[in-house]
């Protein structure tokens, strides 16, 4: 709860280290929920709600009784979180599986998932991508780290407190962590099954070309508000 003495302790904080106000109040609204996020995941952006209703309306056409879903590298788990309690108000059976490397972030996520009761829907597991995963699955999604490294310096300075390693990649064109997923991702989906990608702006050929090599079908992209290619999708 927010009293006159807490909120002005905020604005003061705010003002002279220009943190983001979301880590200093604990939480940061997406798609009409209250997320809970610390400096170990990143906070929401609007851009991810695509990503969001493309996985949704991709797996409202899966015709099997329970929709299977990996969400790579969840962080505050939003993607995870928000994709089943979309699919669940549907009446649509889904159990959705959300790795990541950070057990920090994990922990955020498990605490949002127990939030929005959606404990027999989702789960969380440490993985460095698919190292600790077996199961196959209909749907993979994800919004990786895609910034290149050498833009850290231009960035504005509330990003700086977010996790570096959520963000940044070390390659000039930013597509890292696609090409490794993308190399593995069609030995992990069902006959039919999807990816999915959030991407940065002039991303999209690139990843064209590496899911085209991995002999990906129906490739399309989807567009946010400023027309900016946003989100990527592809069949097996």
């Amino acid at each position: 709860e927010f009293n006159d003495e807490k909120i002005l302790n905020v604005i003061q904080e705010r003002i002279k280290t220009k943190k983001p106000v979301q880590y200093l109040i604990g939480f940061a609204p997406f798609m009409g929920e209250k997320f809970i996020v610390n400096e170990n995941v990143l906070i929401p952006r609007t851009d991810t709600e695509i990503l969001v209703d493309e996985t949704v309306k991709t797996a409202l056409d899966i015709k099997d009784e329970t929709i299977k879903i990996l969400d790579i590298g969840t962080g505050s788990g939003i993607i995870a979180c928000m994709c089943a309690k979309k699919l669940i108000e549907k009446n649509r059976k889904v159990e959705i599986i959300g790795v990541d490397i950070s057990l920090n972030a994990l922990n955020v996520a498990i605490d949002n998932m127990k939030k929005l009761n959606l404990t027999r829907s989702v789960m969380f597991r440490k993985s460095d991508l698919f190292s600790n995963v077996k199961e196959k699955f209909h749907i993979i999604v994800s919004n990786p780290p895609y910034i290149p490294k050498k833009e850290y310096e231009t960035i504005q300075k509330e990003v700086k407190f977010e996790p570096y390693e959520a963000l940044f990649v070390e390659d000039e064109k930013g597509i890292y962590y696609y090409d490794l997923i993308i190399k593995e991702a069609k030995s992990r989906l069902f006959d039919g099954g999807y990816l999915l990608f959030e991407i940065m702006k002039g991303q999209f050929d690139y990843i064209k070309e590496l899911l085209e090599k991995a002999d990906f079908k129906d490739i399309k992209g989807f567009f946010d508000i400023q027309g900016i290619k946003r989100v990527i999708k592809a069949s097996v």
